[in-house]
């Protein structure tokens, strides 16, 4: 793994091996021990969209780690004008490794083809794989294991819904989404998932003995002026109470957050799986750690072969489960 750009570049074996290293950053943190897998090491962070998760938990993640992260919002060169690829070189000389939160996906992809230290996605328009690496730890959590699982996603086809999509079916798992016509997730990621993915308009049939049931907003950022409309168009794509009869009795309810309370998801669903949707938010700081240290490290064998050897690995997996 040199760069993680989409969920999909990934191999199964790659998403167990980080999802495990997560676990054991996140048993650590618990009980105290705090190891500086990347002391010295410098993290870009480049922002085009605003953000909270994705900030705080990269800078926070990469501080408990020894290192340090540099915002670099609307006020670098690439925001006048600056030829990606010159930024990407610069960079290179300085930090040890780049995150990007952008708008297109190419943007990302032309980072890391110009950048000689890892680019890690933060979100672009087409993928969100950081988010869903924390999604499918936090599924892990609370069910045990990852093979074999219903997880279904109401609402927009937009970069979480295609990252979900791949991760899920990289995993073993079985995804329904239920959007409105024109709605429907990357075509691309549709032929990637194959038989393991179900397209419908009804969330009663996507949720239907679904083990986890995910959400997001109804207008993404840059969709600003679509979202009256939106509104309308979504108005019966709410993970309620009445549609969560539909799924398994145990299911989980996620949310990547922030949520439009009374719009996709109500208040009553959300104040009842508010703990699952904080586990979430707070596995993003945990996978991302492990991310910047299989990509930043200078010397990580040991401490994987200890992580896939030490029963804290599935530390969370077994008290959750």
């Amino acid at each position: 793994m040199k760069h993680l750009l989409k969920i999909s570049d990934l191999k199964k074996s790659e998403i167990m091996t980080i999802l495990n290293f997560a676990d054991q950053l996140k048993f650590n943190r618990k009980i105290g021990i705090h190891k500086e897998l990347l002391k010295n090491k410098t993290l870009g962070m480049i922002f085009r969209k605003s953000s909270t998760r994705t900030r705080v938990s990269f800078e926070a993640g990469i501080f408990q780690l020894g290192g340090h992260a540099l915002f670099l919002s609307d006020d670098i060169q690439l925001n006048r004008g600056e030829p990606i690829c010159d930024t990407a070189a610069v960079l290179s000389r300085y930090v040890d490794g780049i995150m990007i939160r952008t708008f297109q996906h190419e943007e990302a992809e032309m980072l890391a083809q110009f950048s000689t230290v890892p680019v890690i996605n933060g979100l672009t328009d087409l993928a969100h794989p950081c988010q869903i690496l924390a999604d499918l730890a936090t599924i892990r959590e609370y069910h045990s294991t990852l093979e074999g699982t219903k997880v279904c996603f109401i609402g927009d086809g937009n970069n979480v819904c295609n990252s979900l999509i791949a991760g899920a079916a990289i995993m073993g798992m079985q995804i329904s989404v239920a959007c409105p016509k024109g709605y429907e997730p990357d075509k691309g990621v549709i032929e990637f998932a194959g038989d393991a993915l179900t397209i419908t308009q009804s969330p009663e049939e996507a949720a239907y003995q679904a083990n986890v049931v995910y959400t997001d907003v109804w207008a993404s950022m840059g969709q600003e002026v679509e979202a009256e409309a939106r509104k309308e168009l979504f108005k019966n794509y709410q993970v309620n109470t009445e549609l969560l009869k539909a799924a398994s009795p145990k299911a989980i309810v996620l949310h990547c957050l922030p949520a439009h309370r009374g719009e996709e998801i109500s208040s009553e669903v959300l104040e009842a799986h508010y703990e699952e949707v904080l586990d979430q938010a707070e596995n993003r700081m945990h996978v991302q750690k492990a991310v910047m240290c299989m990509l930043m490290s200078d010397n990580l064998d040991e401490e994987l072969t200890t992580t896939a050897a030490h029963p804290a690995a599935s530390f969370f997996s077994r008290i959750k489960g």
